[in-house]
């Protein structure tokens, strides 16, 4: 009997340890498979919680909005006529300027967005102004005016709208013209139709658009422009974020436009809530426009000025090594002879000329050779001090201004460089010959310390060959 209990014992003992052994291995599978699933479930759950906090944030953005608008409903907040004036002057003259600016970019850039959204702004500011003065005529006929909604509002801001994305189709799916003459006459075919359609669409309405101040949307209507603003708004949206998805730079004026759109929705969902003209909600829509003036100026004023920096810097530089150009040496080379005439201090100019570039270029390919060219203007802009001026001279021929350095200086940054260069691990090797200038010493002139320099090239150039020459004839004699 207590062998038979023992192996009933054993049998149970066997049967719990294969039972944990196989718990064992689920358990260790279970592991690896989460393992293997941690990365992607860590990227799922951070993009979890990003769209869930820029969900948050939307709806506590939109509750702030929507509080402050019922906030102005319910007060005594309110604006005069002649503040409504003053805004839409403002916002007039300030569409007149980004216009003017419009024309310019599109001269240099052929960029049609800009081309259309001038006439644009334009078009609207001049509606909403030429409204004002038939809205005075019908404030005088007594209160209930109040509660009329411009004609002139409505159509400049659903043309606005339409222009937007008339922009960003025709920027997306119109060919690029050659000649700018199409792609203006192009432009302002896309505004004639838009104005036109948008026109007769309000004037053919069977009713002028009311507001109705007891209902919680007093001005319905308004919706419309507010969803074209926002389809817009998205699509600029998409494009910044195509932009950066191919590593492209986005421009001030891209994102300009962004918030522009983004603006005017603020602004029509504002006045969509306005029970009657100059309350706190249609002031705060008059602002948000006047607003999204002043950023579209902006941002096309801070892209202007970038562009012109650029081709100034590109007027300067040589496209190949970033250094400077030709012109820009004998600028600075005019420059720094004036301020040594007035201090009576030295200065030098170094002109170095690269060994073997033909040869490069027949054994290696033209690609090499510019490359070559690439890793010594690289040396000079990095062991050049703040005040140096390295340049292109030309072809295979560098050129740097030493201010304050005299002939000594110039030879032990010419030694410096060429250290370096025999330095480099890169294949193939490069070397330069270089020669010396320095004022008053060389000359008084840029064309005479260029031509010192020069002489002084050549003749290192010539005693290298020579020794070269030498080294070959001892070679051939010991053989």
């Amino acid at each position: 009997m207590k062998i038979c209990a023992l192996k009933g014992t054993n049998l149970h003992l066997l049967a719990v340890a294969g039972f944990l052994r196989h718990l064992g291995d689920f358990v260790g599978s279970l592991g690896k498979i989460a393992g293997f699933l941690r990365d992607e479930r860590d990227a799922a759950s951070s993009w979890i919680v990003r769209s869930r906090l820029l969900i948050s944030c939307g709806i506590i953005l939109l509750t702030v909005f929507l509080s402050f608008i019922f906030y102005l409903r319910q007060t005594a907040t309110a604006g005069s006529s002649h503040t409504y004036l003053y805004l839409e002057v403002g916002g007039t003259l300030l569409s007149f300027c980004y216009a003017a600016n419009a024309l310019v970019r599109f001269r240099g850039t052929h960029d049609r967005t800009a081309l259309i959204l001038a006439f644009g702004f334009v078009l609207s500011g001049i509606i909403e102004t030429v409204g004002y003065f038939g809205l005075n005529d019908a404030l005088a006929s007594g209160p209930g005016a109040l509660s009329n909604i411009p004609v002139g509002w409505m159509v400049s801001r659903t043309l606005l709208a339409v222009l937007l994305l008339a922009a960003l189709a025709v920027d997306r799916f119109m060919p690029t013209a050659r000649q700018p003459s199409k792609e203006t006459a192009a432009a302002l075919l896309v505004v004639a139709l838009a104005t036109y359609l948008t026109s007769a669409a309000f004037f053919a309405a069977p009713a002028a658009p009311i507001a109705h101040a007891a209902r919680i949307l007093s001005r319905p209507w308004d919706l419309l422009p507010a969803a074209l603003f926002m389809v817009a708004a998205v699509c600029f949206r998409l494009r910044l974020k195509n932009d950066r998805e191919k590593k492209s730079e986005a421009t001030l004026f891209d994102y300009s436009l962004f918030i522009v759109a983004s603006l005017n929705v603020i602004c029509h969902v504002a006045a969509a809530f306005s029970r009657q003209l100059f309350d706190g909600p249609f002031f705060l829509a008059e602002l948000s426009k006047t607003s999204s003036y002043v950023v579209v100026l902006s941002g096309a004023l801070l892209e202007q000025a970038r562009l012109f920096e650029q081709v100034r810097s590109m007027a300067v530089s040589d496209s190949l090594t970033g250094l400077a150009n030709y012109r820009r040496l004998i600028s600075v080379i005019e420059a720094e002879l004036d301020r040594s005439r007035r201090t009576q201090r030295p200065f030098s100019i170094v002109l170095l000329d690269m060994d073997g570039l033909k040869t490069i270029n027949d054994q290696y390919g033209h690609l090499t050779g510019s490359r070559a060219l690439v890793r010594i203007g690289k040396i000079l802009r990095n062991h050049s001090r703040a005040i140096d001026t390295a340049a292109r001279y030309g072809g295979d021929e560098f050129a740097v201004v030493l201010p304050e350095a005299s002939p000594d200086i110039a030879s032990r940054v010419v030694s410096r460089i060429r250290e370096r260069l025999s330095a480099e691990p890169e294949h193939p090797t490069l070397s330069v010959s270089a020669g010396v200038a320095a004022y008053p010493d060389d000359g008084d002139t840029p064309e005479k310390l260029l031509g010192a320099a020069d002489r002084a090239l050549y003749a290192m150039k010539h005693r290298r060959g020579s020794s070269s020459v030498q080294n070959l004839t001892r070679i051939a004699a010991c053989l």
